[in-house]
């Protein structure tokens, strides 16, 4: 960067050098006055990380997002959690860790102004570090900064306590009704098994909801058990080593929840409460795949189902009485079988019809496609020569669907499938990052991250650019 250029001053002179729309027709329609003013909202060093999802306040004024250093947010060293206003670049801090604590991955609520985030251990010992079963959900008001209540209990000592967890949560959004939280799981009690064996399970990546039914009291006989707000239980089911062929999973995750409002099954009646979320099977020949699974949720998680829901010694927690999963992908058969293309969290349209992924062509190009959750065959949306190159998410109304491709921000119409760029192509070092693409609760602007040159050392800053 020239020296006497600010950052800014750096981007806008790359992005006029890049203003080149599509020369190739995306999906035969590429409006060539469709680039839109995007603006950027963070200014100065120090690690932003957006969410995949759930960034943005209600009224659609504030983003929040933490401080991760390195551009991925792949190490979890950010102490501090922030939310900057769209309009005047105001920044707020909402929390900052203590006592060697880490902090991040945030979502706001739909409709109140709380923010649920991972904590990591707080005062950490050689054998309780960070990591994926030794961190917690925890909420903050933004009204009352600094101040946090547990989501998740957790309890390591037997007996264990219904409600509670046995390790780590990660990645937790609420539902469209600001009720029930999603999030993934991994087991403390049982990483202690490295290998499967008869007579208990192992430590697998599942699937957890915690619900506000009942605040959680666990005995302080263990220096990590600490009490929660919420009841929390898993909701999928895996195990060690699937049969190959079967609808069987090695791990659960990536999950989002299915409609604003749930769903309609085939019989006509509503699925209030359901999840979507990517299983590892192992195909016919052995090979390890991902596909689109169900997770269809009673209305009640707090009756045991199969097993005790705060599991055993050697067991690993069981989903409650009424939870059914299923599997809605069998993608063993293509060219370029099951899930693929960058990270992403499956997505589904607002009125529950249609749930989103990411999956490759048959020339190898990573497109989105939608399956119903009912099940029935794939549809695929984009027919485009570039990749879809970040998480997506759907607009509030579900017409389209904000995604990176080609280093620029996109939309998809959901039901033509064409692809409008809104912003200008850039160069790799200063392209849209691929972790997060997030419209707002309003519709009318999409959220993302660019990496920008600065005088110390290159800095993520949020961006945001207008749909409408």
């Amino acid at each position: 960067m020239s020296e006497d250029k600010t950052p800014m001053q750096f981007l806008a002179t790359t992005l006029a050098a890049s203003a080149v729309l599509f020369t190739t027709p995306m999906n035969s329609a590429a409006a060539n006055d469709s680039l839109r003013h995007e603006v950027q909202v963070t200014r100065g060093p120090g690690g932003r990380i957006l969410t995949n999802t759930a960034v943005w306040s209600p009224d659609s004024e504030w983003l929040v997002y933490d401080t991760r250093s390195d551009a991925a947010g792949e190490t979890f060293d950010g102490s501090r959690l922030e939310m900057v206003n769209v309009r005047s670049g105001e920044v707020r801090a909402l929390y900052e860790s203590r006592n060697g604590a880490h902090c991040g991955v945030a979502t706001f609520h739909p409709r109140q102004s709380r923010v649920v985030f991972i904590l990591g251990p707080e005062n950490p010992t050689p054998d309780w570090q960070y990591g994926a079963y030794h961190r917690q959900g925890v909420i903050v008001d933004a009204m009352r900064p600094g101040v946090v209540a547990n989501l998740d209990a957790r309890n390591l000592v037997p007996p264990f306590t219904p409600g509670a967890l046995r390790g780590g949560s990660h990645v937790h959004v609420w539902d469209a009704a600001g009720e029930w939280i999603s999030f993934t799981y991994e087991d403390h009690v049982l990483a202690q098994f490295k290998e499967a064996g008869p007579g208990h399970d192992i430590n697998q990546r599942n699937i957890g909801v915690s619900v506000p039914v009942q605040s959680v009291r666990v005995p302080k006989i263990h220096p990590r058990n600490h009490d929660g707000e919420y009841f929390t239980v898993l909701v999928t089911r895996t195990t060690a080593a699937p049969r190959p062929g079967s609808d069987e999973i090695a791990k659960a995750f990536e999950e989002g929840w299915v409609g604003a409002n749930g769903y309609v099954r085939a019989d006509g009646t509503r699925q209030r409460h359901a999840l979507a979320f990517q299983g590892h099977v192992v195909t016919g020949k052995g090979e390890t795949i991902s596909e689109v699974f169900i997770a269809d949720l009673p209305d009640d998680l707090t009756q045991p189902g199969n097993g005790p829901l705060a599991g055993t010694e050697t067991r690993m927690p069981q989903p409650p009485h009424g939870v059914t999963q299923r599997r809605l992908t069998f993608t063993a058969g293509r060219k370029h079988p099951g899930v693929q293309g960058p990270r992403h969290w499956l997505r589904s349209s607002a009125d529950g019809t249609r749930i989103a992924f990411l999956m490759k062509d048959d020339a190898g190009v990573a497109q989105l496609w939608t399956i119903p959750p009912n099940g029935g065959p794939l549809a695929q949306l984009t027919r485009n020569p570039w990749p879809i190159a970040s998480a997506f998410t759907w607009s509030p109304d579900g017409r389209c669907i904000a995604h990176v491709m080609d280093n620029s921000v996109c939309v998809t119409d959901a039901a033509t499938g064409i692809t409008t760029r809104l912003t200008a192509r850039v160069d790799d070092a200063i392209a849209p990052r691929p972790e997060s693409c997030v419209f707002s609760p309003d519709g009318t602007k999409i959220a993302f991250v660019r990496r920008l040159p600065s005088p110390d050392a290159p800095a993520n800053q949020v961006f945001i650019v207008n749909v409408k």
